[in-house]
């Protein structure tokens, strides 16, 4: 390990409470990266990249804060351009993924968008693929969760549920159709899924069903397209420290958040980069597909 890559393990211990989790707070949603006590860590001052991934092109929903922004972060790194979908009210934190993107030499390409919307979800991948002249990678990252309920499953309203499933799953298969009229031999899809599909929170009834989904979704797309060279798999993050957590829970529910994991802490947006450029290099992972990685923090994913 270099010194470098210690220091991102060890930042991102320290930045969680006694506790294992954060101070409270809560955010309308979707959330900015800006408003969260501490900032994550995506890897801006850490990420060593290593030319894994040179001169391919990706898109990764959901790009500009969380998950996605040190996906991104990691991938221009690593030697790929980059573009980048969020929605309008997220794009001041788009602009600083973007400025990220561009300190590694890399093309940024912002793509503003509701998915829930199929045009717009088609419209974004014709866009990104245009811009950047063809596309490789594709992370359906984008999603959201709604935990401030009561009542159970009688109290889940049609309109949360509306929002939670088409980001969560139209959206992935409204992208994920477009994008293979661009994908080619070689190329790679990877699907965000979620401990919830393994270990599903109560009030999360809706999140965790998308997520078990999403893990059908992965091993069905990625028998139907192994005869055509393209892998698809998918990374089960465990409870990971982004703007989704305040804007979508109780405040009160985040000094404890990520506490009962196994490393008795949540995890920081950085600590999931590996797994996504490991599954996109199409040399070190030519002949792994249909598998979902999970990054826990020790919680099973089996």
């Amino acid at each position: 390990m270099s010194e470098d890559e210690y220091a991102a393990q060890k930042k991102a211990q320290q930045l969680a409470g006694e506790d294992g989790g954060f101070p409270e707070q809560e955010q309308t949603p979707p959330g900015l990266t800006t408003d969260m006590d501490p900032l994550p860590d995506h890897g801006e001052q850490t990420w060593v990249g290593r030319g894994r991934l040179d001169g391919l092109k990706a898109l990764v929903t959901g790009g500009d804060s969380g998950i996605g922004r040190a996906v991104a972060i990691a991938f221009a790194r690593e030697g790929a351009d980059v573009a980048i979908n969020y929605l309008p009210e997220e794009t001041s934190d788009a602009e600083d993924t973007r400025q990220w993107i561009e300190k590694a030499g890399r093309k940024a390409v912002l793509l503003p968008g509701d998915l829930r919307e199929e045009s717009q979800a088609r419209g974004v991948v014709d866009q990104a693929a245009k811009e950047l002249g063809g596309l490789d990678i594709l992370v359906n990252n984008a999603g959201f969760q709604w935990a401030r309920r009561e009542g159970g499953l009688q109290g889940l309203k049609s309109e949360e549920m509306d929002r939670v499933f088409k980001t969560n799953l139209y959206a992935l298969f409204w992208v994920s159709q477009q994008a293979l009229s661009y994908l080619k031999e070689g190329s790679s899809i990877i699907n965000v899924s979620s401990i919830q599909a393994y270990d599903p929170s109560e009030n999360l009834i809706d999140y965790a069903s998308t997520k078990a989904a999403i893990n059908n979704f992965t091993v069905n797309l990625a028998s139907e397209l192994g005869e055509k060279g393209i892998r698809v798999n998918a990374v089960a993050p465990g409870p990971i420290w982004t703007p989704l957590q305040p804007a979508t829970k109780a405040g009160e529910g985040m000094p404890a958040f990520g506490g009962d994991t196994p490393l008795g802490r949540a995890g920081q947006p950085s600590e999931l980069a590996g797994a996504f450029v490991f599954l996109a290099s199409p040399a070190e992972a030519s002949y792994v597909s249909g598998t979902v990685i999970g990054v826990t923090g020790g919680k099973p994913v089996f």
